[in-house]
């Protein structure tokens, strides 16, 4: 059984939500600023959803800091990870880095959220809707701050999502709403864009590929690429983690067809789970579809991104000697 992650459209679950929650394809959640009404409210959402699954569900977010942010009120303002710039001394900007990394991972799980689609790995360059969610323009920059925010997340208990291999930054069209080409060579790619993926390949938990083309390399999206997917991260990247489709339902997925067919396209190139949000028509589509079996080693590696040690409270968090010294970055 494939393993797909959905959303819901609201701050409680509906019959259907229970009902689509419950099938055994759909082992994730995805949650939205329009799921947030408190704190309170969040977490009694959470464990509706936990209880409705009636099986291991991982519930993600994203929640990477500046203006990707999912939840504002009771937690904490995270910087964009590209303002990290402006602290001058390097050691204090990689200090900065896995302070963040931490507050941001903590107070997620704190409300019982098991990741944040984090870090962005993407070289800041043309792209509009990457700008300054990325650390840096420097690729060795990247991997630095990254790593720390990585060591950051994982003293939390949080895995870690780099996105969006193999790089969405030098590429101007926003593939929520477009269809991104990059017309570069693959040479041109492994000495800029994919440097931070291929230093940091080790260290990452999951990987969230782009939908963009590349088509001086293979006619597919990344995400939809055996090529990008098994050659070069698999293969030459040697990693083991959990790659997630990034969602099926923004426009440069389109063209791997409908949704069904992304689904399966998606599946077979080498996602361990696919993302269907925004799009409950789409959602069910994907649930009719005759979808290729999920390996056992695939279902290992989406578990193993499931929050490892029961959170403390987000009050409790905040009386934390850590808590406080990361509040200093904000």
């Amino acid at each position: 059984m494939a393993q797909l992650m959905i959303d819901i459209a609201g701050t409680e679950l509906t019959a259907e939500d229970k009902k689509l929650l419950a099938a055994p394809a759909v082992n994730g959640l995805i949650l939205f600023t329009r799921n947030f009404a408190s704190l309170e409210q969040l977490q009694e959402l959470i464990r509706e959803a936990r209880a409705a699954a009636a099986k291991p569900l991982l519930i993600a977010v994203d929640h990477e800091g500046g203006r990707v942010q999912r939840f504002r009120e009771g937690f904490s303002a995270i910087p964009s990870m590209g303002s990290l710039q402006k602290i001058e001394n390097d050691d204090e900007r990689q200090r900065a880095a896995r302070d963040l990394g931490w507050l941001m991972a903590a107070e997620v799980q704190a409300v019982g959220i098991d990741i944040s689609f984090a870090p962005v790995l993407d070289v800041d360059d043309c792209s509009d809707v990457i700008g300054d969610r990325a650390f840096s323009a420097v690729p060795s920059e990247i991997s630095k701050l990254a790593s720390s925010f990585i060591e950051g997340m994982h003293e939390a208990g949080m895995a870690c999502t780099g996105k969006h291999f193999p790089g969405h930054g030098s590429v101007q069209a926003d593939s929520h709403i477009a269809i991104p080409e990059d017309d570069r060579t693959l040479e041109q790619i492994r000495a800029h864009d994919l440097k931070p993926f291929l230093s940091l390949s080790q260290k990452l938990d999951g990987i969230m590929p782009a939908h963009v083309i590349y088509p001086q390399i293979d006619p597919q999206p990344a995400g939809f690429s055996e090529f990008w997917l098994q050659q070069i991260l698999r293969s030459e990247l040697q990693f083991n983690g959990t790659i997630f489709s990034d969602d099926l339902s923004m426009q440069g997925a389109t063209v791997a067809g409908d949704m069904q067919q992304r689904a399966v396209t998606a599946l077979k190139a080498g996602c361990d789970m696919i993302l269907v949000c925004n799009d409950r028509a789409g959602a069910v589509q994907v649930l009719d579809a005759d979808l290729p079996a999920t390996e056992p080693e695939s279902a290992q590696r989406v578990n193993r991104m499931l929050m490892s040690s029961s959170a403390v409270s987000l009050e409790e968090l905040k009386r934390t000697q850590r808590w406080e010294q990361a509040q200093r970055w904000l």
